[in-house]
This record gives structure tokens, sequence and C-alpha cells, in this order.
């Protein structure tokens, strides 16, 4: 039995044929949209427009007109926008070195297991009252709801993905002489680095679906109450097309977004992710100026302290955890006899 064609099991796709597949879908439920609500006169129709208007008088131009003009659709989008990018980020600058820590020292980890239970399974509509409550109605509560809604994920993932960095790594820098934070900072952190931008990532998609619970509570201090506060005020007032539009609003923006992240790991780690590595190669020759600048008021290690050093982990390779005692019972002798002589004129062994 042949087995090729589009039943092929698990078969990777080329992209023009997943563009056109999502467009199949798309147009799919676009059409079965326009025959529920398709009749005239209205009462003939599958759906009334009291429940479901038809895509035409959804995307009429008055309703358009209305939603983006006189209703600052623009400007409530940024608004909202704004409000997650300061909650979101609070609990990316917060989250990401306790899960660095959780990742790094398993008793940390027990001490913060029990609260991540709870924040990644209570019901995040459930924060609603704690958070007006103990914040009060404002932009605190919106941006610290969003902290709190978000924080526990990050952890999380932080944690993982350091956990999920191989042990060969940590033992070859102990090898070398590496010190314990030394270790954190120069293997773990950067080795689990991907990983962890790949998750912060896709949990900014699930933030921007949060914005709209935050939103719930109107804010009569501010004119721009961000597209939730659209949402709401539309229900209230019973009219359905600015909210469908707001509603095919929010995932574009979500995916303009994501793609844009994306575009940036790409450049951050082209070995992981492909893409040119402009980003990377900035940060390279940043770092490498900050080197520079360092060693004119700091001096450079000597050669030779650093071959000894090697040499007393050569004499002890089993001494991992026990490297820095190791390394102060050798003797000078012993570091010189396994130094392999060196070249006048090249200074290489």
């Amino acid at each position: 039995m042949s087995h090729s064609g589009i039943w092929s099991l698990r078969k990777e796709l080329p992209a023009w044929a997943r563009f056109f597949w999502g467009v199949v879908g798309v147009a799919a439920v676009l059409a079965l949209w326009w025959f529920v609500t398709w009749g005239e006169p209205r009462e003939d129709r599958i759906l009334s427009p009291a429940v479901l208007p038809s895509p035409a008088e959804t995307f009429a131009p008055e309703q358009l007109h209305e939603l983006w003009f006189d209703r600052h659709l623009t400007l409530n989008t940024l608004s909202s926008l704004r409000r997650l990018l300061l909650g979101y980020g609070l609990a990316v600058v917060v989250g990401v070195p306790i899960g660095l820590l959780c990742g790094c020292f398993p008793w940390i980890k027990a001490i913060f297991t029990p609260h991540l239970v709870f924040g990644r399974n209570i019901p995040v509509a459930a924060l609603i009252p704690l958070t007006f409550l103990i914040f009060g109605l404002g932009e605190t509560y919106k941006i610290m709801f969003l902290f709190l809604a978000c924080i526990a994920f990050v952890i999380a993932d932080t944690a993982n993905a350091i956990e999920d960095v191989s042990q060969r790594y940590v033992d070859t820098a102990y090898t070398l002489g590496v010190n314990r934070w030394q270790i954190i900072y120069k293997v773990l952190f950067p080795l689990a680095l991907p990983n962890i931008f790949n998750s912060l990532r896709l949990l900014f998609g699930l933030a921007f679906g949060y914005i709209m619970l935050a939103e719930q509570v109107k804010d009569t201090s501010t004119i721009y109450a961000g597209i939730g506060d659209i949402i709401n005020q539309s229900q209230k007032r019973n009219l359905k097309e600015p909210i469908i539009l707001v509603l095919l609003l929010i995932p574009l923006l979500a995916v303009g977004v994501d793609r844009v992240l994306f575009f940036v790991q790409k450049q951050l780690f082209p070995y992981q992710y492909g893409g040119l590595g402009l980003l990377q190669k900035f940060w390279t020759w940043l770092m490498h100026l900050g080197e520079d600048i360092k060693h004119l008021f700091i001096r450079p290690i000597p050669i030779a302290e650093f071959d000894a050093t090697r040499a007393a982990a050569a004499l002890h390779p089993n001494s991992a955890k026990n490297l820095a005692p190791a390394a102060q019972s050798v003797t000078t002798k012993e570091v010189a006899s396994t130094i392999p002589p060196r070249d006048p004129i090249q200074g290489g062994a």
C-alpha cells in the first residue's frame, strides 16, 4: 500500500503547502460564518443578527470608521501594549533570576515549588478581586495583575531550562578550575538562554490573553482604557460588530509581536534557530570591547599561572568538587613537570 500524498503520516510540508492549508482553514471558517448569517430578510437566516452579524455587516465601512476613529482603536491598543510590556516585563525581570537559582540549587527550588504549583494552577480570573483590593483601581492594579498571572510560569520555565543543561558542561568547567558562580553565569545561564528566550516568547502570547481580564475593571482616570475596555463597553451596549473586530485584531497583534520576537531570537541564537546572527555578533563585539576596557584597569592572569591551574586539574581529574584543595596540594615541581616546554618564538607548546 502506498503511503504518499496528503494522508502520509507525519510528513513534513513545504512552506507553500503550510500557507495553502492555512488559507483553506481560514476560508472554511469565513464560509461557515457567511452561510449561517446569509439571507434576506434577516428573519430567514439560520442565526439572527441579534446573535451573530454577517461578515458584510461586521466589516461595513461605518463600523470600521467608528471603531478606528470615534473609539480610538489605535491609542487604546497602544495603551494595552504598554500595560502588557510593563506587567510581563516585570515578571521577566523578577522571575528569570529566581528561576536561575531554582535550577541551580534544589533547596531553593523546594522553597518555591508550593508557590509555583499554586501560581500555575489558580484560575487567573480569581486574582482580579484580590489585586483590586490590594492595589486599588488604576494602572498599578492592571500591571500587577499581569505580573502575578505570569510570574509562576516564568520561574518554572527558567528553572527547567537550567536543569536541562547537561551535567558534563558543569563537570568540565569544574575541571578547568572555574568556581561555582562562574559556572552559573558563564556556563549554565548562557547554555540555557536559547530555551529561556523561546519560553518567554511563547509566554508573551499567554500574557496577551490576560490583558482582557486586566482591563475588565473600568479605570476612569485614563481616557484610553485599552482594547479590553472596548469589548466590555460594546458588550454593555449590545454591539457585536466591534467585539468581533477587536477579537480579530488581538491574534493579529499577538502574531505580529511573536514574529518580531522570533526574528530577534534567530539573530541572537543562530546556531539553534538559524538566521544571520546579527545580534549575536554585536553582543560578541560588545563583550570583547568590555574585556579590553577591563584589562586597562585589571591585569590579566599570566599564562604560566593559567597553565599551572590546568596542570593541577590534570593531576587530579576526579577531584571536580575538591579541585581547590587538590590544586593547593600540588607542589611546584609537580606542576612544572606537567607543563610542556614553550616555543621561545611563538610562545606556544
